[in-house]
């Protein structure tokens, strides 16, 4: 098994990863928002990561604590990608649709043109040379799986709660979830703050992972990758979002000795499954209630 690991390491690492980040598409989405920022705050906790491993002027912090560096970096870019989405999502979650997404890739954009331009990120060629913490793909899979399966619990146990329950209503409904007493922006705001703190982190865990960083991690292209793993694996169960990333990263390995037709059957597969399957992959294995006609009328009834 270990030897697995290390020989297909890079790829099932990646397939966390993506797995994670449609879970940061996820939350806002559970809440009903067409949110598409979640690149923006991967590739902030990223140059947070990078910055924290090579800038000469953190040489003593870095040297004063060791390995202990990189979970320090990921407490970090938690809490900046939390505190930037508060501050952004007060204003933009005011919007709704597709002018909430606008705005969000917006946000992406302007982040993009900053590290572009700023000396501390590298500019156009970013920062290279980060620190690898581990020497083989194993001790980064030993990093990004618990953060998995922490995130699955926690939003298992979110959505069985009270604070879930509002949440869904006001995804299928917020005028009725607002007569009813539920204040909508607050847990819109909510979504969208666990959302970014989750992309935050994971592109701290990323950049060390990859030894280096740049402004093409964080891209409008990225956002409808992101998009993609939730719509398709199913936009709302947290298995989806996991099941997408991780099928949507597999299939062009999976499709590589097709060569340059692996693409086209890439992009079919996105084509058919939006298609014929509305509620996305997931949606194949839930139960599905029987019909009953009583007295003329079309009634569902619970097996």
């Amino acid at each position: 098994m270990l030897e697995f690991v290390n020989t297909y390491g890079f790829l099932l690492v990646t397939l966390v990863q993506s797995a994670l980040l449609g879970l940061s598409l996820y939350f806002p989405l559970s809440a009903g928002q067409l949110s598409l920022a979640s690149p923006g705050f991967y590739s902030l906790g990223g140059y947070i990561a990078a910055i924290l491993g090579t800038n000469p002027g953190l040489a003593g912090l870095r040297d004063a604590l060791g390995w202990w560096v990189y979970p320090l970096a990921w407490l970090v870019a938690a809490v900046f990608a939390g505190i930037l989405a508060l501050v952004i999502g007060l204003p933009v979650l005011r919007l709704r649709g597709i002018y909430l997404a606008l705005a969000t890739i917006a946000f992406v954009e302007v982040l993009r043109i900053l590290t572009l331009n700023l000396t501390i990120t590298g500019g156009a060629i970013g920062l290279t040379g980060i620190p690898q913490y581990f020497s083989t793909p194993f001790g980064y899979m030993a990093a990004f799986l618990p953060l998995l399966l922490l995130t699955l619990i926690f939003a298992y146990k979110l959505e069985r709660s009270r604070t879930g329950r509002a949440i869904r209503a006001i995804r299928e409904d917020e005028l009725a979830a607002d007569a009813m007493g539920i204040h909508p922006m607050y847990f819109k705001v909510l979504t969208f703050v666990l959302g970014a703190t989750l992309a935050g982190m994971v592109g701290a865990m990323s950049a060390p992972f990859l030894n280096t960083w740049n402004p093409n991690q964080g891209t409008f292209d990225a956002s409808i990758n992101y998009l993609a793993f939730v719509l398709i694996g199913g936009s709302r169960s947290i298995w989806g979002a996991v099941l997408g990333g991780i099928l949507l990263t597999a299939l062009p390995e999976i499709l590589r000795p097709l060569k340059d037709f692996r693409l086209i059957l890439n992009g079919l597969v996105l084509v058919v499954s939006s298609i014929y399957l509305p509620q996305g992959i997931v949606g194949l294995f839930q139960r599905r209630t029987p019909k009953k006609v009583v007295r003329g009328a079309r009634v569902e009834v619970a097996k």
